[in-house]
């Protein structure tokens, strides 16, 4: 395989700059570099949703408002599965079908009245196979791509791919973590999807109490955090686990919401079960006699915990217990009744 020309590497380097830009961002960067190596008139690059089989348009290069409105709109996905441009396969344009392409309602109501006769589609396929996107690149004139465009788009179609892909910014989060041993994606309609490369644990199957306080964690906009959970039941007669939240971006892409993992726990430091749970309600503000009614003791055996963990942790006072506690993770969270 011949080396990247210089165009491709900067494609490259584009489709990974996560830090310093929103995938819109990216992606419209991303397609203005794509448009030296691969010539168009107009593009529109979408997010995948198969759950839902639908797209999302990411962004747009020379399209006016109608054509936008129309390409995120349901026909759009129906046309692109009925051409099997949301397959695996080499880019394919109109000139590639076997009936004239006005008999699509894509191009016959929005490409075509919009001044474009030729172009090419590509589904994007990120790691593992997960279809994470389209790419439509049109062109005003009516000859076909050549085979060298059609080659240099399917060889850059992964490329893209992985700069679209909504999970990647998360797994390089997840990358941070130590010692995960299982993990899950929370999508926003509720579900989960498995993440490649991660197994999955009875914690984390769906309608476990777990996902539905890391959904409340995400919905408070907390970009990171950690905690642990109990094993075995209320008062972890298995021990615990470590459980870190990370939250999607403002922009993360279609049903996505963030991700959680599990490894193990730190050392505790002697803290208890009950101890944690002090901890956790500490980290929500609590005062000792709503840790009391919570836990259903009495004052004072709050006061004798409170007592235990300062000395554990060595810190002065209860503020600084629950600043540690919450920046090292080194509580159970208080979980609404």
């Amino acid at each position: 395989m011949r080396p990247l020309r210089a165009d491709e590497l900067l494609l490259a380097e584009t489709a990974s700059a996560r830090p310093v830009s929103t995938p819109a961002e990216r992606a419209h960067e991303m397609l203005g570099v794509l448009r030296r190596v691969v010539p168009f008139d107009a593009a529109f690059l979408a997010f995948a949703d198969p759950c839902e089989r639908r797209y999302y348009s990411l962004t747009t290069v020379d399209l006016d408002e109608a054509a936008v409105r129309f390409l995120e709109g349901p026909q759009v996905a129906r046309d692109i599965e009925l051409t099997g441009t949301d397959r695996a396969r080499p880019p394919l344009g109109p000139s590639d079908l076997p009936y004239p392409a006005k008999e699509l309602p894509t191009w016959a109501e929005c490409l075509i009245p919009s001044g474009l006769r030729e172009g090419l589609g590509v589904a994007l396929f990120a790691g593992e196979g997960r279809h994470v996107g389209h790419l439509a690149v049109l062109t005003a004139r009516p000859a076909p791509p050549s085979a060298a465009t059609r080659r240099r788009l399917a060889r850059l179609a992964p490329v893209l791919a992985r700069g679209l892909d909504p999970l990647s910014s998360l797994l390089a989060g997840a990358r941070l973590v130590q010692g995960v041993t299982a993990g899950t994606a929370l999508r926003a309609d509720g579900g989960c999807q498995v993440v490649p490369g991660l197994a999955t644990a009875p914690l984390l199957l769906p309608g476990s109490p777990l996902l539905g306080f890391a959904r409340r964690r995400v919905r408070d906009g907390r970009v990171s955090s950690s905690f642990l959970w109990p094993l075995g039941g209320p008062h972890a007669p298995d021990g615990h686990a470590r459980v870190t939240v990370l939250s999607a971006s403002d922009d993360p892409g279609p049903g996505l919401a963030g991700l959680v993992l599990l490894s193990p726990a730190p050392p505790l430091h002697g803290l208890t079960p009950r101890e944690l749970e002090v901890l956790g309600l500490l980290v929500e503000g609590c005062t000792n006699h709503d840790i009391a009614r919570r836990l259903v003791v009495t004052p004072r055996t709050v006061a004798t915990h409170l007592e235990h963990i300062l000395a554990k942790l060595g810190t002065p006072t209860r503020t600084h217990a629950a600043v540690r506690a919450e920046r090292d993770g080194l509580y159970v969270p208080a979980v609404p009744c």
